[in-house]
């Protein structure tokens, strides 16, 4: 009879068990939280060919050797992605390369509302871009530290593949840390958040999210040797993705940080040279001494352990920890001196070697127009029965004031090109063209042709 009683207990111990592990694998909470959260982000870019590629399909190398080119036409491509909401008041985070260089950005929430986007900055070296839309109250997501994310545990990767809206697919995270270098030699990140998550086009810039329907990362990358997905994505660390996104609304460019030294990965053979009892941590190879590491008195020769407790045995960690700081800011170091393991506090620095916030500068040649710009309001587009435009919202000398444009005027078209964001003006400027044909409208309904000579 005891025998049976135990048998009883181990099998309502195992099921309990069971039960506890399906719980936790149960992601229709996640998955709620998460959706409503993830837009779709459809572009319109303009391809520009001549007529000999539209017949041939390349380009005439008769034409190219004697630096000429034949007539051209636009080409309208739209393209489509994902977008993360990660504020009440409209702000989206996304890849950049799902943005770049577009004209037109649209943007359809999970309840099928439909918005223009505009670019508040983008950047390259991260593959991230943030837009805004005019709303209130949207569904924003929370972000979770990367830093604690194990592999191992259980993620949902949020998107919009092949136009298929709101899309989940669960996988676990399969690796951290990975150094892909697939953004090219201009990249500021090689470390991703691998996962076995299904990530296919159309699911760049999309939320990969915990169980709990946290944000741990951006959907950027997949390795494919097709183009669609065939076993590991990747995603950007959310505590990456946070920063960068502050940074864009705050500076509109990323402020980046330097520790002022080089460094070396260790291998056996570097170990062996070195005398080292086990490979661990990054070699100290140069000091630069307008940096911070300089001011705290380390010199080269030494080996950093870690950076914050957090262990440093790459340049993809190093990065990934720097990449969440700003100038300013400081670290504490763990650094080996032969037998000795020191700690130093070190001040960390940007580029120019002192911790001023560097501001995103305009053109020369759009500084020569005089004008400070902002977005026009979904509101005020529907009132003047506009669809795109930017305001001028403060006036100083130059070009627009000189021709008697005033503040709250709205550009809607320069020589004939539909006018979305600021930085079309520049691309416009760089042109030479003598003459700016400019066709707007005031607050108060009047529309109004101006010419500029430049």
């Amino acid at each position: 009879m005891r025998e049976i009683f135990n048998s009883f207990i181990f099998i309502f111990f195992i099921s309990n068990v069971q039960a506890q592990a399906v719980r936790q694998l149960d992601f229709t909470e996640a998955a709620e939280r998460t959706v409503h959260s993830v837009v779709h982000i459809k572009t319109e870019f303009e391809r520009k060919s001549s007529v000999y590629d539209d017949f041939f399909g390349f380009s005439d190398p008769f034409l190219d050797f004697f630096g000429l080119r034949s007539p051209s036409k636009s080409y309208p491509i739209v393209a489509t992605g994902s977008g993360v909401i990660i504020s009440e008041d409209g702000y989206i985070v996304t890849n950049n390369h799902v943005v770049q260089d577009a004209a037109v950005i649209s943007i359809t929430l999970n309840d099928k509302r439909e918005f223009l986007g505009e670019i508040v900055g983008t950047d390259p070296s991260t593959d991230l871009a943030l837009v805004k839309i005019e709303a209130n109250n949207l569904p924003n997501i929370n972000f979770a530290n990367s830093d604690d994310v194990k592999i191992g545990e259980w993620v949902l990767a949020v998107g919009n593949p092949f136009n298929l809206t709101s899309t989940v697919t669960a996988g676990i995270v399969s690796a951290k840390a990975r150094n892909l270098n697939i953004l090219g030699k201009n990249s500021n990140i090689d470390t991703f958040i691998q996962t076995d998550a299904a990530v296919n086009q159309g699911n760049s810039g999309g939320a990969l999210v915990n169980t709990k329907g946290e944000l741990i990362g951006i959907n950027a990358a997949i390795a494919s040797n097709t183009g669609s997905y065939t076993g590991y994505s990747f995603a950007i660390p959310s505590n990456i993705v946070k920063k960068v996104s502050e940074d864009l609304i705050s500076c509109g460019i990323v402020q980046q940080a330097f520790l002022g030294a080089s460094f070396s990965e260790i291998n056996g053979k570097l170990a062996n040279e070195l005398q080292l009892d086990e490979i661990k941590g990054i070699y100290i190879i140069y000091i630069d001494p307008r940096g911070g590491a300089y001011e705290a008195g380390i010199e080269t020769g030494g080996i950093l352990l870690s950076i914050d407790k957090h262990e440093i045995n790459s340049f993809a960690e190093l990065k990934e920890i720097l990449n969440q700081h700003r100038p300013g800011d400081e670290v504490v170091l763990k650094i080996k001196e032969g037998k000795r393991i020191k700690s130093y506090k070190v001040e960390l620095k940007n580029m120019y070697g002192n911790i001023e916030t560097i501001k995103k500068a305009q053109s020369d040649a759009v500084s020569s127009l005089g004008a400070s710009f902002s977005e026009v309001s979904q509101q005020t587009k529907q009132s003047l029965r506009i669809k795109n435009g930017i305001q001028v919202s403060k006036l100083s000398d130059g070009l627009l004031k000189d021709a008697g444009i005033k503040e709250g005027f709205i550009i809607i078209s320069i020589n004939k090109t539909e006018i979305y964001k600021t930085e079309q003006i520049d691309e416009i400027l760089k042109y030479k063209n003598s003459t700016l044909n400019i066709i707007g409208i005031y607050p108060n309904g009047m529309k109004v042709y101006y010419t500029i000579g430049v």
